[in-house]
């Protein structure tokens, strides 16, 4: 089942560090599958705060995110997202298609 690493990006403190870690994170997505779906972009707030910026990177399945996650090519440049921006990170699956809302209930 398809899965996404998502991440709200709070705070970002631009700089070096940024060119550097978005001029290498395609690399290191590729031999996993990975493919960015939504990077940034401008937010319409129908409801609340949004602060910041969504990224949503779509893999073949959740084994993948954790494989890419780890590597030691996305290790090697994380650290410089870690330490100059505030956010939270996550995993989840996909849907299976055709899904309907009240799938969850069952």
């Amino acid at each position: 089942m398809t899965a996404y690493a998502v991440a709200h990006m709070r705070h970002v403190t631009p700089g070096p560090w940024m060119i550097e870690y978005l001029g290498k994170i395609d690399a290191t997505l590729a031999p996993f599958g990975g493919r960015f779906i939504v990077h940034g972009g401008e937010v319409d707030v129908v409801e609340n705060d949004w602060p910041g910026h969504l990224i949503v990177i779509e893999f073949p399945d959740r084994q993948h995110v954790r494989d890419w996650y780890n590597s030691p090519a996305y290790q090697a440049i994380l650290r410089l997202r870690l330490e100059n921006s505030d956010s939270d990170v996550i995993v989840v699956d996909g849907v299976e298609h055709p899904h309907k809302a009240t799938d969850v209930l069952g």
